[in-house]
């Protein structure tokens, strides 16, 4: 199991390559709510995302081989592995699915690495870039389920724990569980950590129910980022001991949440990245009387044009 000590080291490894993102304190009236939330602002993360931290702790970590790099992804993740390799000087080939969103697409490319749309769902593009990389011998970068990779999401937590020291409560959308293994790693039940996932994809909510991973539906507006067909068998065990609630929300909310995200602070976020708050504004969770809430805005990468639209 990822423990503190993992991420304390990761986050010494990536210092020169990411970025310490910023927090927004807004008082509940802002959000129609009646308790202040503090945001994390990972959306100002390089190539749009929290992936590269563990992107790069997973490159970092080990010996690039000259035939580069390999992931598969729903677009986030493969973003961020193409601007580390290139960071790097390592070449990357990431695998996407079909729904993955041209924004995406075009930032994978935008980064240097030879892009492959295959497969209708992530776990058929991981499919088939694990075939490709049984034939070249390139260095996989698993979207979350990695050591590396979740010890390097993980620092986002500490990261918020340095910033907001007095919170009581961090929502954290959950796909994949990356992310969410990695800060509840982190803060080990200290801080109660509140997964949330839409109504379409709830692989960590369904996980939890049957007590082990198990395959979940896989569709709705977010499910370019959080349509991890499985949970991460790394982060499970983390997850079962320092998740304090798992909770799902309708696509309605989280297209409410991007507005609100859009119309208050001005700031573009995807649809995964709008999905945690999506759990306070409709009421999917509701933190208790005194609580000191902090919301993850993680992901930005999205048609900017689209955000605005009821």
């Amino acid at each position: 199991m990822v423990i503190r000590s993992d991420i304390a080291t990761a986050a010494a490894r990536i210092a020169g390559y990411i970025r310490h993102t910023p927090l927004l304190c807004l008082a509940g009236a802002e959000l129609g709510l009646d308790f202040g939330v503090t945001l994390k602002l990972e959306l100002l993360q390089h190539a749009g995302s929290f992936k590269p931290r563990g992107a790069f702790n997973r490159l970092l970590s080990a010996k690039l081989p000259a035939v580069g790099v390999i992931a598969a992804s729903g677009g986030n993740h493969g973003a961020a592995v193409a601007y580390a390799a290139r960071a790097l000087g390592a070449t990357a080939e990431i695998f996407v699915p079909t729904l993955t969103p041209p924004a995406k697409v075009a930032r994978i490319a935008h980064y240097g690495a030879c892009v492959m749309q295959i497969g209708e769902t992530y776990a058929e593009a991981l499919a088939a870039s694990r075939d490709r990389q049984s034939k070249t011998g390139a260095l996989e970068v698993h979207a979350y389920d990695h050591r590396d990779v979740l010890a390097g999401q993980g620092t986002v937590g500490r990261e918020f724990e340095h910033d907001a020291p007095n919170l009581t409560h961090v929502l954290v959308a959950t796909g994949g569980g990356g992310l969410l293994g990695g800060i509840a790693a982190w803060y080990a039940g200290s801080v109660k950590v509140i997964s949330v996932e839409p109504e379409g994809c709830p692989s960590l909510h369904d996980a939890l129910k049957a007590g082990r991973p198990v395959e979940a539906p896989v569709g709705g507006l977010a499910a370019d980022s959080l349509g991890a067909r499985q949970v991460g068998d790394l982060m499970f065990p983390v997850a079962q001991a320092h998740v304090a609630d798992a909770v799902l929300v309708p696509d309605e909310a989280i297209a409410a949440a991007q507005r609100m995200i859009w119309d208050r602070i001005r700031l573009v976020a995807e649809p995964g990245g709008a999905t945690a708050l999506a759990a306070l504004l409709c009421g999917a969770f509701t933190p208790p009387a005194g609580a000191r809430v902090g919301v993850l805005v993680c992901g930005a990468n999205t048609d900017p044009t689209k955000v605005a639209e009821p």
